[in-house]
């Protein structure tokens, strides 16, 4: 039987933050927490062998660090080894994650080569029981999957059905085989034969698709179209923290009464507010970065190098004039204080 946990209480579509290596660590999570929460957070993925070693987890438990406005949250773990996802799984319930997920899908040769991520791909078997201690270990935490479609090929038949045999939460599909990695198009026309076989192996498990999807709106258009319950974004998120505000939320706020007739219309100061909302004028995205920036030194200046903050300034920077002569003086800072002078004196100047 299914334990859906909280997913079973949010309201669908579902809209999710992927986890991305060095990019979604507890900095920026607060920063996209701040300035348009998903209805779920993911973890940066953590070693479950590290996890279930006294020495290493010490190192690792920066990577599980949160805040208390990021719930739900779901701890991403990947292993081959069941007795330690078992461990890793229980260390996750006590830091008070809401959910588990493993990652069954990561095509990094480091991570293949201790037959994790696509690597169980290929191995069904083990998949299943690393699932089974992902459950006895969370002490009935909900238990999802994050994979693709196959290893060389399309293995939906194969091995979507077997990980739906295991009563998951939920099961996040990256429309993509290992192979391809994400040098073709996702093929979302494959989630309709994923539907197909959930509701015959697993009606109550969750499905969410990933790739490819560029917005919200985007986002909301598969779901209807194709007919999963909910979106992972991962790449959109770059440079964007407001990716996930809810703008309905903004348009109510913003429209004002006006007129005999008692049409709703925007007066020139609201619909100036909604638009910069919408879409944050260049300042508004330098001064976050720099907030972001300060952030990440702050968190995880003593366990990470400031190199990692570096991959987020060509997002933040781009599509507006000074943006590349900007981004090659931000490249050669040491620290958060350097990148706050150079925002200022080009913002002084424009």
């Amino acid at each position: 039987m299914n334990n859906l946990g909280f997913w079973g209480k949010l309201k669908r579509p579902i809209f999710c933050l992927a986890p991305m290596a060095d990019v979604t660590d507890c900095a920026f999570r607060k920063i996209i927490a701040k300035y348009g929460k998903p209805d779920i957070f993911w973890t940066e993925f953590v070693s479950a062998d590290g996890l279930a070693h006294p020495i290493a987890r010490k190192k690792l438990l920066i990577d599980l660090k949160f805040s208390k406005n990021e719930h739900p949250i779901v701890a991403q773990i990947f292993g081959a080894k069941p007795e330690n996802i078992k461990r890793a799984s229980a260390l996750c319930r006590k830091l008070g994650f809401d959910g588990i997920d493993i990652n069954m899908g990561c095509p990094d040769r480091s991570i293949e080569r201790q037959s994790s991520g696509a690597a169980l791909i290929k191995n069904p078997k083990l998949a299943r029981e690393i699932i089974r201690a992902a459950k006895e270990g969370g002490g009935g935490l909900p238990i999802s999957v994050k994979t693709r479609t196959g290893y060389n090929k399309n293995e939906i038949g194969i091995w979507i059905r077997e990980l739906l045999s295991e009563d998951l939460a939920a099961l996040i599909v990256h429309l993509r085989t290992r192979k391809e990695m994400s040098d073709v198009p996702a093929h979302w026309e494959l989630m309709l034969e994923i539907i197909k076989l959930r509701d015959k192996i697993s009606p109550q498990t969750l499905i969410v698709g990933n790739g490819d999807v560029e917005s919200i709106a985007d986002a909301r258009e598969k779901c209807e179209k194709f007919g999963c319950d909910g979106i992972m974004l991962g790449r959109a998120i770059f440079g964007n923290p407001w990716l996930f505000e809810k703008k309905e939320k903004v348009l109510k706020k913003s429209l004002g009464r006006s007129g005999d007739d008692g049409q709703r219309k925007f007066s020139a100061e609201n619909f100036r507010a909604f638009r910069e909302k919408l879409f944050p004028d260049v300042r508004e995205k330098l001064k976050v970065m720099v907030e972001h920036t300060k952030l990440f030194e702050k968190m995880l200046g003593r366990y990470k190098n400031f190199a990692v903050m570096k991959k987020h300034f060509k997002a933040y920077e781009n599509g507006f004039d000074g943006a590349k002569e900007l981004r090659v003086k931000l490249m050669e800072t040491e620290n958060a204080k350097q990148v706050e002078k150079i925002i200022n004196d080009f913002l002084r100047k424009i």
